[in-house]
């Protein structure tokens, strides 16, 4: 029987957290440390533990007594939030995982940027405030695998962010075939992040912007991604992140081989206006494009919402994934799919459709 693994928090739903939960908990036990596992949860747990990863000391204290008493495999998390607690843990089990002080620097956006300066890495604000290479070039992410000393990019995720001043993604995509995997300054660039973070046993997704002097580190979350990028990436070439992130904090070496060759991407909606929703719903239809794979509601009537351009993660009123041959056609089928949703705002002084 494959080892159990030990899960820091089980996210959110609406964030697109069950996937990766039931992708793990199809391949082995998943005990959750939480204080409450939320019901959607559940189904996939063989344990839990009522804890509370935000408490360092006291989760890990709990962590380490059941480890005493039952088999621990491997200790996982997809939050920033708990990756201190997660490295606690696994320093003292001996378990595959982050060195504590990597930990706290991903944790801490400030610390990350001084330890990548430290190791001469081009990060975006390394200029003069306000240079437009900052924000004028794309967003694109390394999907990574780190095993000991090789560094390997599984696929690059393409991201389109909403308006400033939040910025909140609208849109991933996902291509096997993506030109910038054989670029080399990005491929140098990640293996000298990875390296510089002393990451080993890991799945980082780490985040470059692309400008004329060469790509330039955003962020670094050492641990699987979330808006379904994994999913995407999965649909896109056979890689199971979520798998292979639960083989390598049991020790275990991950099966990275492609067994596709297409694309695949996801949309958000986010509110036009500010105020409460009033409507939600979507055309059955929806569910017979070819190129659907899931859309699905995040919000509920009665909710109140905050439009994009202030809106986060949790004013999205609904997703929607695609697989496709190709780029172009999964925007095509976005775009299609976009015109199942209907969505009705009431703002502060009469009602909008959004």
């Amino acid at each position: 029987m494959a080892q159990p693994v030990v899960l820091l928090g089980a996210g959110r739903r609406d964030s697109c957290d069950e996937f990766p939960l039931a992708r793990i908990a199809a391949s082995r036990p998943v005990v959750l440390v939480d204080p409450d596992p939320p019901a959607w949860a559940r189904p996939y747990l063989a344990g839990h533990l009522a804890a509370d990863p935000a408490r360092e000391g006291q989760t890990a204290e709990a962590v380490c007594g059941y480890a005493a008493e039952h088999p621990v495999g491997g200790v996982l998390t997809w939050s920033a939030e708990h990756l201190t607690t997660a490295a606690r843990i696994t320093g003292r089990l001996g378990l595959p995982g982050l060195p504590y002080e990597t930990a706290a620097a991903c944790a801490d956006p400030v610390a990350l940027r001084a330890l990548l300066d430290r190791h001469r890495l081009p990060t975006a604000g390394a200029g003069a405030p306000g240079d437009p290479e900052d924000t004028a070039g794309p967003l694109v992410s390394a999907e990574t695998v780190v095993l000991d000393d090789e560094v390997r990019i599984v696929a690059l995720t393409r991201t389109t962010p909403g308006p400033p001043p939040a910025r909140s993604p609208l849109r991933h995509g996902v291509h096997a075939h993506d030109g910038l995997l054989h670029n080399r300054f990005l491929r140098q660039c990640v293996e000298r992040t990875a390296r510089a973070l002393r990451l080993t046993h890991a799945v980082a997704h780490i985040t470059l912007r692309l400008t004329a002097r060469g790509p330039r580190v955003l962020t670094v979350t050492p641990h699987l991604p979330g808006d379904l990028i994994p999913l995407l990436v999965e649909r896109a070439t056979g890689v199971d992140l979520a798998a292979a992130a639960a083989d390598l904090a049991t020790g275990r070496h991950p099966d990275l081989t492609p067994t596709r060759q297409r694309a695949a991407a996801v949309q958000f909606a986010y509110p036009a206006v500010t105020g409460r929703l009033t409507e939600l719903r979507l055309d059955p239809a929806a569910a017979d494009d070819p190129a659907a794979d899931r859309m699905v509601l995040t919000r509920h009537p009665g909710d109140p919402v905050t439009a994009a351009p202030h809106a986060d993660p949790a004013d999205r009123l609904a997703h929607w994934a695609v697989t496709a041959d190709t780029p172009t056609a999964c925007e095509t089928a976005l775009r299609r799919l976009a015109h199942h949703l209907t969505a009705t705002i009431l703002p502060t002084t009469d009602t909008y459709a959004a």
